[in-house]
């Protein structure tokens, strides 16, 4: 359910992102790949909010490597601005709620891919028991 939450509301917020912003709406962040990443959060968020819904173990590995890169991809922009003033990191949006939410998603990684069913193998039924 964290999983959803926290892949959902990154959906919302870079949709929102482009709606206001257009194309060029992460033109402030300094790498081009950077930028070209975070608009393809537009995709890549609501997938594992598809396939984590699912139960999917997919979804579980594309949600620790999207979030992975999610996280590198706001310290490496944002580190010049925390760098002069820490303070940021205190804000309630931003760096450490996004660090917060990879964190749990890196450590719920393993357990829920063992408590998860392969993609290919369909879940047995308790009458066929």
């Amino acid at each position: 359910m964290v999983y959803l939450a926290g892949f959902g509301e990154g959906t919302c917020a870079h949709i929102s992102d482009l709606v206001r912003g257009g194309i060029h709406a992460y033109a402030a962040f300094p790498h081009a790949s950077i930028r070209a990443y975070f608009v393809s959060l537009v995709v890549l968020d609501p997938l594992v909010v598809v396939l984590v819904g699912l139960v999917r173990r997919s979804g579980i590995w594309l949600g620790s490597v999207v979030i992975t890169l999610d996280v590198a991809a706001n310290w490496i922009s944002n580190w010049p601005s925390v760098k002069a003033d820490p303070v940021r990191l205190l804000q309630p949006v931003g760096l450490t709620p996004i660090t917060l939410f990879g964190l749990f998603v890196l450590v719920s990684c393993i357990p829920l891919l063992r408590a998860a069913t392969c993609d290919s193998t369909p879940v047995p039924s308790r009458a066929s028991m």
